[in-house]
């Protein structure tokens, strides 16, 4: 694992440093990250960022083949991540990203195996139909993993344009005095928040676990960033609600997750499980308060400058940044692409065929009750199975008579921000401390929290 920028002194950063060179290799770098990562732009009518575009065009270029592709993938990493705990070849185990890749404990090998046997089922139609159908198996091999494939490759390789140039840097020094009183995280993390909300949700956990892997967030930072503010993007809340018929309203609606968003990011991490994470870094060592003080002599914009230019000096070759990128999509798509799979399949397994949700849902519906909710029955158990897809809610949402129910339905499973068939599979499989239970209970109290917040905007509107 590579040390962080601070590893030295920061406040020994020398200002000679700051000459056009050193400048250059900052801010060329960093601009470009910035217009693929962060900068909206608009094709066919909609609201996109260039990652996502050019994810969207290499599904394009493949389509008819990516499902083989993904099949092929998943099925090798279930035979050799086998073969690897089995045969322990030293070709393996003695290069450490090959261990980390091929090597899972035995309960992510079980996983990988699993995936394995959902994929081959759901491609060939082959033993149980409950496995494969539209609303399982295919739903997650066929809609989502597609999209998290060309997601990943280009996320990976272009990932170190936000991550190894200063950008980070700047952003952090001009954002703590937003993000650290208010919801007490580095500026840095404001990063993470505004890939996720104008591109992909994937993106910002993708970058928030990249950082705190190299020691830029604690245990606790790494977790509330994660859960958090790995939002979906405008797009995809556009998505949500026309299904439910309500395009009109979507200024209203976005506004209404949006503030329930912010509310929820406020409260939540003050509460169990997140405030009982830890303020120590990935290592173990403990946090270093002393990071984002501003020192004598600079000014905000001056010492974010300062730190962006110090690291950006610090990148000696291109070609390491590159085989760095090659790794991280390496990674992404044969280390998680199987995980999304499995846990993906087995959330919507449990939504469809069996009565959990629909018991968990139960306290739900007199909440609902209690706020004057139509079709509060139906619209509990809706609000639950949110957990195993975000966009199951809007689905069964669609069968509701009440224009309300359907406008709170789709907002709050856009703001329950957890659910099990993309995000929850992501955060599972990433380095960053969460756990199944962990994640259940922040997506509960995300769900008390902003349901009344959207619901008050629902009586104002219908």
């Amino acid at each position: 694992m590579k040390d962080n920028i601070y590893a030295e002194s920061p406040r020994d950063i020398n200002k000679t440093n700051l000459g056009n060179k050193s400048l250059l290799r900052f801010l060329l770098p960093s601009l470009i990250g910035l217009f693929l990562f962060m900068t909206p732009v608009t094709y066919e009518g909609d609201m996109t960022i260039p990652v996502a575009l050019l994810a969207k065009l290499l599904m394009s270029v493949l389509d008819g083949y990516l499902r083989n592709i993904i099949t092929v993938i998943i099925s090798f990493m279930a035979v050799a991540s086998t073969l690897a705990v089995l045969l322990k070849p030293k070709f393996i185990t003695e290069r450490a990203f090959c261990k980390e890749l091929f090597m899972p404990t035995p309960l992510w090998l079980i996983v990988r195996i699993l995936s394995c046997a959902f994929t081959i089922a759901t491609v060939y139609q082959v033993g149980p139909e409950y496995i494969w159908n539209e609303n399982t198996g295919g739903l997650v091999l066929n809609d989502l993993l597609p999209t998290l494939f060309a997601v990943f490759i280009f996320a990976g390789l272009l990932l170190p344009l936000l991550l190894n140039f200063g950008l980070l840097e700047l952003c952090g020094a001009l954002c703590t005095k937003i993000m650290r009183p208010i919801f007490n995280l580095p500026g840095r993390s404001a990063v993470d928040c505004i890939a996720s909300w104008l591109g992909d949700g994937s993106v910002g956990i993708l970058l928030t676990d990249k950082q705190y892997q190299e020691k830029f967030y604690t245990q606790r930072e790494a977790a509330v960033i994660g859960t958090t503010f790995s939002a979906v993007s405008i797009t995809f809340s556009l998505v949500v609600i026309a299904q439910v018929n309500l395009e009109q309203y979507f200024l209203p609606y976005y506004m209404a997750i949006t503030l329930s968003g912010i509310v929820a990011a406020i409260i939540v991490p003050k509460l169990p499980p997140l405030c009982w994470k830890k303020d120590i870094y990935i290592d173990g060592t403990p946090k270093n308060h002393d990071l984002e003080s501003i020192p004598t002599g600079h000014t905000v914009f001056s010492w974010g400058i300062a730190q962006a230019v110090d690291r950006a000096s610090k990148v000696t070759s291109y070609k390491t940044v590159f085989i760095e990128g090659l790794k991280n999509a390496t990674h992404m798509v044969f280390g998680i692409l199987p995980v999304v799979m499995a846990i993906g399949t087995i959330g919507l397994l449990i939504a469809e065929y069996t009565s959990v949700f629909a018991v968990l849902g139960k306290p739900f519906m007199y909440y609902l009750e209690f706020m004057n909710v139509p079709e509060a029955a139906l619209a509990s158990e809706s609000l639950v199975v949110g957990f195993a897809d975000m966009f199951v809610p809007s689905i069964l949402a669609t069968s509701m008579e009440s224009d309300m129910t359907r406008f709170i339905i789709a907002g709050v499973s856009v703001s329950q921000l957890i659910y099990m068939s993309e995000v929850g599979a992501l955060l599972l499989s990433s380095k960053i401390p969460v756990n199944i239970v962990d994640l259940f209970v922040i997506f509960v109290l995300r769900t008390i929290i902003t349901l009344p917040i959207i619901t008050g905007i629902a009586h104002l509107i219908f």
